[in-house]
């Protein structure tokens, strides 16, 4: 399984999330199938976004597609940082 990890910065979380939201079916189709979306304790603005996803290569093509970055502009995204993860192990203590 495929995992990716997602940290920007964006100008409004409660602007963001409904366009983070009304995205879900888009996300669906490109190949996500969970998601966690995190902020940063101190600021509520740096959000991490982990989700799990089909394939890297789905995920790379989903974020990097020009629709999606017009979304990310739209929804006041700055400077994302993309981390793609191959899950070598998980467990529960």
């Amino acid at each position: 399984m495929a995992h990716i990890l997602i940290i920007h910065e964006v100008e409004d979380y409660a602007a963001w999330k409904k366009i983070f939201d009304n995205a879900a079916a888009i996300r669906k189709t490109a190949g996500e199938q969970s998601y966690q979306v995190l902020k940063f304790a101190d600021d509520a603005n740096n959000i991490v976004h982990f989700s799990s996803w089909s394939s890297i290569a789905d995920a790379k093509a989903f974020f990097e597609s020009p629709e999606l970055v017009e979304i990310r502009k739209q929804a006041g995204v700055k400077a994302p940082k993309f981390i793609y993860l191959d899950l070598l192990e998980a467990g529960v203590l």
